[in-house]
């Protein structure tokens, strides 16, 4: 079985002389993912090279991002050769969530129907404006894409194993 990876930061810059990484965090679980003894791998984008696994050694946020001290990386010099770098993690570290919470990955991918049984096309991607999350569909017709979001006054039913989400088409949802 192939490995899958799954993308939780990317390296925009270093931070300091002692190897502090400037990182944009794209997990919904920053705590549990960038946490002290952790094991995280780093990958350059378009590299054929093999994931180099780092451990957290400390993490802290500074502004819009985290900044990252792993105990591979002990200067500056060392910690600009990964800049722009992707920080991933196995989909064995991914753990288990609570009844109703999915991952990204679930969802993307999912056919979308009306309660009706009406096909209304396909989610493309997820995004995290706020409050709740929106799950954008690439209509089935139609031109403009669908956003759908995440509350239980829409969303009726998700079955990840199926791909399958079912919705209430509220007043003015798909205009």
């Amino acid at each position: 079985m192939i490995m899958e990876w799954f993308n939780v930061g990317k390296i925009v810059n270093t931070h300091g002389v002692r190897g502090e990484m400037k990182v944009l965090s794209v997990t919904d679980f920053e705590e549990e993912r960038f946490a002290a003894g952790e094991t995280l791998y780093l990958v350059m984008e378009n590299a054929a090279q093999e994931p180099m696994p780092v451990t957290v050694r400390h993490c802290r946020r500074h502004k819009q991002f985290i900044l990252v001290s792993v105990e591979e990386i002990s200067s500056i010099e060392e910690a600009e050769k990964w800049k722009n770098a992707l920080i991933q993690i196995p989909e064995t570290q991914l753990g288990e969530l609570e009844e109703d919470e999915y991952y990204y990955h679930e969802i993307i991918g999912c056919a979308v129907y009306s309660e009706a049984g009406e096909p209304l096309g396909e989610v493309k991607e997820v995004l995290s404006p706020g409050a709740n999350d929106v799950w954008v569909v690439d209509p089935a017709q139609g031109e403009n894409d669908i956003l759908v979001p995440y509350i239980d006054d829409i969303v009726k039913q998700v079955n990840v194993k199926e791909k399958i989400i079912v919705i209430h088409v509220m007043e003015g949802l798909l205009s």
